[in-house]
This record gives C-alpha cells, structure tokens and sequence, in this order.
C-alpha cells in the first residue's frame, strides 16, 4: 500500500527579539554536605569562599608518573558544611525570584552524585526549608496585596494566558466550588499537612523590592518528572484502578507562538499562597514515590522539575480591574530542576532495567554536558555549530534558556567522602566547562501606558467615599452618594417658603435672594471644583513628569550601576583568570626547573662518556698507527721472503725444461744419426751436473741437427699483452670494498654490475667478482675469468676457464689447515697437500687449466642470445 505523504506546515521565522549584546556567565555554586561518619576518608577541602581543592584518595594518590596530585577548581561561591538553608536562598534564588517578578525567566538546578544532597538543596527537610518553599514564600510575600481573583487569568493550554471578565470569572470560581466537597470560607485559615509543615517559614521569608503595585498578579505551578527520557505529569488526576493500574501517559514537548518550548497537557494549577503551592507540590511528591514503588526504583532515578509561572496584568484606568487585553499579559516562570545522580555503574553494579535506567540517565547528562560544550565553543572559537538540544528531553525543554530567555543558575552538590572521588572529578570538570558559558541578558519588559498610583487613587477614593457614608448615617433612598451631593448639604438653609397672604411682599424676596446666594455660592464652588481640579491635573501631570524623568533617571543610573557591576565583575573574572594563569604557569615553571635539570644531568653524563669514548678513540688510533707499521713490516718482510722463494723455484723450472730440451735434443740426434747412418750408436746422454746448486747458464736453443731442408718460418701472432684483447669487468652492486693492498684492477674494461649483450659484443674476455664468506669468517674475493665468443643463434658466450681468490687473513689468528709437514709424505706422482695451499701452486694450476679438462670448472655462461627472425 503506497502512503501519501503529508505535506509540512511551513516554519513559522521567529520574531525579532531586541537586541542584547550583554551577556552573564552561568552562575555555578558549590555546595558540600558533611560526612556521614567523622572516621570517614575525606577527599575535599574547602580553601575559600569561591575555591575547594580535591585530595586524591589512598589507593588514587599516584598518578602514571608516580606523584601526588591536587586540583583546585573555583566557582562563584563555595558553601561549606556550615551553610544555612537561609543563606543558601539569599546567594542562589533570591535573584532568579525578584527577575520573575519584574517579567524575567530563571532557571535553577541542582546536579551531582548520587547522595550528594541535591533533593535537600531544592526541596530541604523538617526544620530546614529548602529553595523551592523559601522561593514560594517570597513570591506571596511580594504579591499578596495585588493577587487578582481566581480565573481572572486562565491558561490558553499553548503556553500563554488569557484575561476573563468579571462575570465568566466569578461563574469559574462557584463551578469550582460546587465541585468540592468541603466548602472553603475565606475567612478560616487553610489546615497544612503537618508531613511538610516545618518545611513552611513565612517568618523568615523575604520580600522583593520594585514590585508593580498597578498590575495584577496570579501564581501557577505545574510539576513534571523526566524518567527515561519520557515525560510524565505529576499533577494529573487519572482514575486508579487497583486491580489493573494504568501506566501514566508520557507528554510530548511543542514549541508556541515566541518558539519557547513547553510540554503540551499539562497540569497548570491556580494557587493563592505558599501553603496551596506547597500542598500542591507534595501531592506530586507522593504520586511520584507510589510510581516508584509500583516501577521497583529509586526516586533519584529521574529528573523532576517544578514550573512557577507568574501571571501578571496592568489594571485599567480607573484602577479597578484588570486590563483586558492579552497582549499586556506578561507571564514569566522560573523552573527548580532536581537532576538525576550521576553515578558509574561499574561501581554500582547495576543489572537489568537498573541498568538501563543508568544508561539513560547518564546519556541525558552526557547530552546536557555537550551542549554546553559545543556553546562554549561557539563562543570562545566564534563558531557556528549546531547545539544538540534534540537529544534529550532536558535540553530541548530548557533549550530557549542557554538562547537568552532568562538566567541560568546551577547548584553542584558534592560528597566529599573518598568512595565518590572519581565521580566527583567528573562533576567538578563539567562545573568549570559550564562558568564558561555565556547567556544572553533578558530584555526589560515594556513599561504600561497608564499613569502610575491608580491602584492608591482608586483605593483612596473608596475609603473616602466610605467614610462620608459613614458620618451621614448612609444614603438616602433615591439619592445619589456622591461628594457634589454631599458638598451643596453645606450650603446656606433655605428660609421659610409660605406665603401668609396676598399682601406677603417678604417672603418671595427674601427666598429670591436666599437662591441667589445659593447660586452664587454654587457657581463659585463650581469656579473653585474647576479651578481646583485644573491645578491638581497640572500638578498631576507635573507629578507625572517628574516621576517618568526621576524614573529615567533611575533606569539610566541602574543601567549605569549595571555596567559598573558587570565592569567589577570582568575584573574578578580576569583576576581570577590571571590567578589560575599564574599558578598554572608557576606549575610549568617548576616542570621545566626539573626538566631543566635532568637535561644538565645527562649533558654533564653524556660529555664524560663522550671525553672518555674520545680518549679509548685515541688510543684504538694510535694502536691502528702501530698495527699498520707492524703490518707493513710483515708485508715487505713476506714480499721479500716470497720474491726470493719464486726466483728460486722458476730457477728450478728453467733447469727442469732445459734438461727435457736437452733429452729431447739427444733424442732427435740419435734418430738422425739412426736415419743417415744407418747404424745404430749407443750414446749415453748426460745430464748437467746439479751439484752446489749452481744454475747452469742459459741457453737460448737446444743444439739443433743440421738442417737438411729450408727451415719453416712460424705464423705471427699477436701478443695479448700489447691490448689485443678487450676485458668486461662485472662487479655487482653487492660487493663490500675491504680497502686491501691489492686490488683487482684490469685496464680499459668495461663495468659492469650486470652482464649484457651490448659489453660482451665489444669484448672477449670476462670476469666476474664474486665475494663469499669462507669457514674461518674472513671475506675472500673470486675473479672468475672466461672468453666471450659468439653462438650460432647470433648471441654472446662465456665459457670460464679461470678462478682467481683474494683472501685475508688475520696474522695473530691460527690457521685452520695444517702445514704439508704436519700430514706426512704425499703418495709419488700426487701432489702434497702443502702444496695445495700454496699460492705458486694454485697459481701454476690455475694457469694450465683449459677448456673441457677436468683440473678446473669448465661449464660455460651464455650471454643473452639474439632472438632468432620467425
């Protein structure tokens, strides 16, 4: 089924407010209840009248860096243990109740732990009234004369009063009294429940100063609790019915014609005095316990709040009833919030639907915390962010508030026992987020047109006109009881009227001239009323003016006064701030003193080490000079020893060749003389002499046979050592130089770190650097060399045909392979294992290895072949 959607009604813009560039702090005090027994661990102390300072408990005194911490936190004033209730009322409520009457909204509440206080902070205890009743008691104390009659004023159920007659008021007033069982005689005062008659003052309660005495006023109180984020009703009368009790309905929030929020439905009840409004709030009081009995809480599970709105009208101009035009009424309220107990509910263990009270509870705090984080930060980043009043039933509802609708006070209620010392932290920082918030200054309302005193006038007039009814005795039937008619009585008496005969010439005259005085009296007292009444006008007017440009006066020096206040105030705050600055920075200053001398610490630490690593620098130095001299001592000592040892041996390789040239000499002279002869003739060659190890001179030839033909001239070839031959060095990235004496180093190659087929076409010898470990830890290096030719596919090969390895070896450190003394005689025809580790050996081997032979590697490394044309 397709649903059509329901088209909106458009947002209505809100109206121009006046322009109001002051603003006020949100007022914070701090309130600490005793201890509930004297051994009891306390982690609060009070250092002043505006600061407390919180000690860390036993097991929380070490923090991560294992120091004692303290923190101070400063609110507007500081109530110690020893706080009255009365003084209390003074500090905090005292002003939001003189700004509700002169048409100025308030905000009041109370937060902090679960135990902290708060419900003894708004409602108090038998003796001790708390700011609710206190609150009360001055607002009846300041009105009663003025309070207009019931259903005079009527609430229009859209957050606004209307103005009745005096008819559809007075048919109001005997509908109720029909309706009550017992009538209510004004005459006897009104019984109060001795359950909260302590809580009552009127003796000391206080009256305000500047209020209205030609407006009328009336008093209405609606009582509302806030329990998972669900609004409900206090003051509804709903039938019970106890075999099925009916869950209350929740109430819904609307927004009214000035977008103030308010909750729609609910109770608005009409009371006349402190007792009434009282009696009033306690029926809530025990319809909200009976719920939490029925629901298994606690009655600090939610939020309660309790509205007084002041009704007030300006009297018409004769002084005698209310004006009746809506748009004069002025309705102002002030609403004492009693928050929820913040608590951890890993501390309280809470399970179940305890639990998830908790959880809204908190999610409610938490939300309040944000907007006010979020107003803090729009005004000190001047920002823009929208504030989530939306979140929770109790921001939305004091959403206009933070907006500039009337002040905002809050009472942070503290138990300094050391179980709620993290929570208390918690609640502390938000208190000091909050002092840092700024609201709007509530404009003055407009001031009536009317002149001023009418309700005196009026009154004075009344008790004047009764007073000569008095003295007459009371009206005459059929006259009229004015003061003209009670002036002419003062009038000069009439003479006799009867005429005793026609002759009577006396009479007539004497009565002519008795209504000519009388006339005559009569048009001067009315010259004299008029004149009278001319200069008491001016007078009046004058008296008017006088008193608007004494009350302008007034306004420009309260505003002055104002500003000057404001004035001291920033200086306390600024000096405040300067304060918390300098201890903030004084703090600082001792970090980096004690940073500063670790730092030198380690400076003098670090340069001890540094002249001593220096010094063992200096002798590891002098002891590499004296190592290297040494070691290039046993260097040319080695050279030498070694040049000496290869002359001998190629000493003895010359004379070994010489002697198979000269049996090989002999040989061919026997077979010649064998061929030409014919004969056979046994020579016996002799070998030279070896004795005295004399090395027999040189020859350049072996005697030769007599040439019997043209001798052969052998091909010329070129000798490699003239750059006949070009070299292609591959040396990868990898190598690790070991800055050796000798290097490998082949003149006019090409480097390479990779082999290619563009260096091997210009190339025909090859050899590559291959560094190892070897087992006795030392790095050794192979140049393996090979001969680069080409392939039938059109590519470069490389076929090895010699290893060369460079090796070092430390002089103090033992060889790993022993001496050919120490194994003994090698086998005839083998070579000694000595021998192997020779370098002449190796190098001798290493000469005669060839292609293909089984003494060296003979594997072959192929380039990178052309790719052959499809």
């Amino acid at each position: 089924m397709i649903r059509q959607a329901k088209g909106k009604t458009p947002r209505r813009p809100p109206p121009k407010k006046p322009s109001n560039t002051q603003k006020d702090p949100v007022g914070v005090y701090c309130r600490v209840r005793p201890l509930g027994a004297e051994d009891e661990e306390c982690c609060i102390e009070v250092i002043s009248n505006t600061t407390i300072q919180l000690h860390a408990p036993d097991g929380l005194k070490a923090n991560r860096n294992g120091e004692f911490k303290e923190t101070q936190y400063s609110f507007k004033k500081v109530f110690g243990i020893k706080t009255t209730q009365r003084e209390l009322f003074e500090d905090v409520a005292k002003p939001l109740v003189e700004d509700l009457i002169h048409c100025k909204n308030g905000l009041l509440f109370t937060y902090g732990v679960t135990g902290s206080g708060k419900t003894h902070t708004m409602t108090g205890s038998p003796g001790q009234g708390g700011l609710l009743p206190r609150s009360l008691d001055m607002i009846f104390n300041s009105i009663g004369p003025y309070q207009a009659k019931r259903f005079v004023f009527k609430p229009d159920d859209k957050n606004g009063m209307e103005v009745q007659n005096q008819v559809d008021a007075l048919l109001d007033r005997q509908k109720q009294d029909s309706q009550t069982t017992i009538p209510k005689t004004p005459t006897t005062r009104r019984i109060i429940d001795p359950e909260f008659a302590d809580m009552i003052s009127p003796e000391e309660a206080c009256r305000a100063d500047g209020v209205d005495e030609d407006s009328s006023y009336s008093v209405f109180v609606s009582y509302i609790e806030i329990y998972n984020n669900y609004i409900y009703d206090l003051l509804e009368e709903t039938p019970f019915d106890p075999i099925k009790p009916k869950p209350p309905q929740s109430k819904i929030l609307r927004e009214d014609q000035n977008h103030n929020m308010y909750v729609a439905g609910c109770t608005e009840v009409e009371v006349k005095s402190t007792e009434e409004a009282f009696e009033v709030f306690w029926r809530g009081q025990k319809k909200r316990r009976i719920a939490n009995t029925q629901l298994n809480r606690e009655s600090s599970r939610s939020h309660s709040v309790f509205i007084i709105k002041l009704a007030q009208a300006p009297l018409d101009a004769d002084g005698d009833n209310v004006l009746q035009d809506k748009n004069q009424v002025n309705v102002s309220q002030l609403c004492l919030v009693d928050l929820a107990g913040s608590e951890r509910t890993s501390r309280t263990r809470a399970e179940g639907s305890r639990l998830r009270e908790a959880g809204n509870i908190n999610q409610s705090l938490m939300t309040l915390r944000t907007c006010i984080e979020v107003l803090r930060e729009n005004q000190m980043c001047g920002m823009n962010k929208m504030v989530p009043y939306r979140d929770s039933k109790v921001t939305h509802l004091f959403k206009n508030y933070f907006d500039g609708e009337g002040k905002v006070r809050m009472v942070v209620c503290v138990n300094p026992k050391a179980d709620d010392y993290e929570e208390t932290l918690l609640v502390m920082r938000f208190a000091e987020m909050t002092q840092e918030v700024e609201v709007a200054r509530p404009v003055d309302r407009p001031i009536c047109g009317f002149a001023a005193g009418r309700r005196q006038r009026n009154q004075a007039f009344k008790e004047e006109l009764t007073r000569r009814l008095e003295e007459r005795g009371g009206p005459v039937d059929g006259e009229t009881p004015t003061i003209l008619s009670q002036l002419l009585q003062s009038f000069p008496p009439m003479p006799p009227c009867e005429i005793s005969g026609p002759n009577d010439d006396v009479t007539l005259p004497r009565l002519i001239d008795a209504l000519e005085k009388r006339h005559k009296i009569r048009q001067m007292m009315i010259g004299e009323y008029n004149k009278t009444a001319n200069m008491l006008k001016s007078v009046l007017q004058e008296q008017d003016s006088n008193i608007l440009s004494k009350e302008n006066f007034i306004q420009e020096q309260r505003g002055k006064l104002c500003e000057k206040d404001k004035m001291i105030q920033n200086h306390k705050n600024e000096i405040d701030r300067l304060e918390k600055k300098s201890k903030m920075l004084e703090y600082k200053i001792d970090i980096l003193q004690k940073t500063t001398n670790i730092y030198e610490e380690d400076k003098r630490s670090l340069q001890q080490e540094l002249e001593s690593r220096e010094q063992r620098l200096q002798r590891e130095m002098s002891e590499k000079r004296r190592m290297e001299a040494r070691m290039q001592g046993i260097v040319t000592d080695a050279k030498l020893k070694w040049e000496k040892e290869c002359e001998r041996r190629v000493n003895a390789k010359q004379l070994e060749m010489q002697n198979k040239l000269w049996v090989k000499d002999e040989k061919l002279k026997q077979l010649k003389a064998i061929v030409t002869e014919g004969k056979t003739e046994n020579r016996q060659p002799q070998r030279p002499s070896r004795e005295k190890d004399k090395v027999p001179p040189k020859r350049s030839a072996s005697p030769s046979p007599v040439p019997t033909g043209p001798p052969v001239r052998p091909l010329h070839r070129r000798s490699h050592s003239a750059g006949g031959e070009r070299w292609v060095d591959h040396t990868p990235a990898t190598n690790v130089d070991l800055d050796t004496v000798m290097q490998p180093n082949i003149p006019n190659a090409i480097k390479v770190t990779a082999p290619s087929e563009k260096a091997l076409s210009k190339c025909d010898k090859y050899v590559l650097t291959h560094q190892e470990v070897a087992s006795d830890g030392e790095i050794q290096t192979k140049l393996i060399k090979g001969e680069v030719f080409k392939t039938r596919g059109g590519g470069q090969a490389v076929q090895f045909t010699d290893i060369e390895t460079l090796k070092q070896e430390t002089p103090v450190a033992t060889s790993r392979k022993r001496r050919s003394a120490e194994t003994g005689p090698a086998p005839q025809g083998e070579p000694m294992e000595g021998d192997w580790t020779d370098v002449e050996t190796r190098c001798s081997v290493a000469v005669e290895m060839r292609t293909g032979s089984n003494l060296g590697p003979g594997y072959q490394h192929h380039g990178f072949p052309k790719r052959k044309k499809p």
